[in-house]
This record gives C-alpha cells, structure tokens and sequence, in this order.
C-alpha cells in the first residue's frame, strides 16, 4: 500500500486520525513534528525559540522527504505545505487527505494549547489570516479532502479509506 500523508491546519484532528488510521489499516505510524523534535533534540517551542521558523521549516522539509513511501501513516505538520518543493512532493503521491476543519472548531480545540509557536500570542487574527492563506495550498496538494468538524475520528478515518479505494 502506498503511504497516506494527512495534511491540514493545527488542530484538524491529523495526530489524532493518523493513530486510528494507522491501526485500522495495520501500518506504521510517523509524525513530522515527532520526527524533527528526535533530530533535534529540543522540542518544537524552542527550535522557533532558538533557532527560529526558517530552520524548523528546513528541518521540516528533511523529515517530509525522508519519510516512507510505502505501508505508512506519515501525519505532518500544519505548515509543511508552506513550502513549494513540498507541495510537489505531496501532490506526486497517491494518498493525500486533507482534513479540513473550519476555523471555529480549530480555536475550539487549541483554546488550551501552549504547544503552538505560531498560536504563542493568542492572536486570532493572525491565526485566521494564516488558515485563510494556507487553504488553497491544502487543496492544491491534496488529491483526498474529508471534512474533519463535527465527525468521530474513527468516521473520519473509515472515510479516508474508502476515498483511497476509488
């Protein structure tokens, strides 16, 4: 089986729906976010802190291209689609799924987060502003879309099946 990438804004369920996918199609599980925080050695908060957002992405962007192609869950970061040469390597795949969520139900979810750089300074306009800005570049690199507000993962991840199937 060709790996599944999930992509979407933070907080569209992608962490959560690459476990139950992962489990109902009897893959390995990988998340960028995991896998740059192993490389560096800090969490993600202080690689923004330390190092900044352009070497995140960098590292990001690493990680993506180094993920398996194959009997794989990869769940990315909300922002690796920033990046031109990963919107390619995305759109190359077969099994792209774009969760989409509507920004209310995302701020519902991260009302409690501190783990969010980009959410650090509670600034809800700026948040808007950067979903509105990435939602064409989701679409663009995703070949599956499933609407990920108000569905029990287990829903969201049966219908990402289904959609590969077709």
């Amino acid at each position: 089986m060709k790996a599944v990438y999930l992509i979407g804004f933070m907080g569209s369920g992608k962490t959560t729906v690459s476990h139950e996918l992962a489990k109902k199609l009897k893959v390995a599980l990988f998340d960028t976010d995991q896998e740059i925080v192993k490389l560096a050695g800090k969490t993600i908060n202080e690689i923004f802190a330390i190092d900044g957002e352009e070497y995140f992405r960098e590292m990001e962007s690493k990680v993506l291209h180094a993920m398996p192609l194959v009997d794989a869950v990869v769940s990315t970061g909300g922002g690796i689609i920033g990046c031109e040469r990963n919107r390619l390597f995305l759109k190359e795949k077969m099994n792209v799924a774009f969760l989409n969520a509507n920004f209310n139900t995302i701020m519902e979810r991260l009302k409690d987060d501190d783990t969010r750089p980009l959410l650090s300074h509670d600034n809800l306009n700026a948040a808007e502003k950067l979903y509105k800005l990435r939602l064409p570049l989701y679409r663009e690199s995703a070949n599956i879309e499933v609407d990920a507000s108000g569905k029990s993962v287990s829903m969201i991840a049966d219908e990402i099946i289904q959609r590969m199937k077709k």
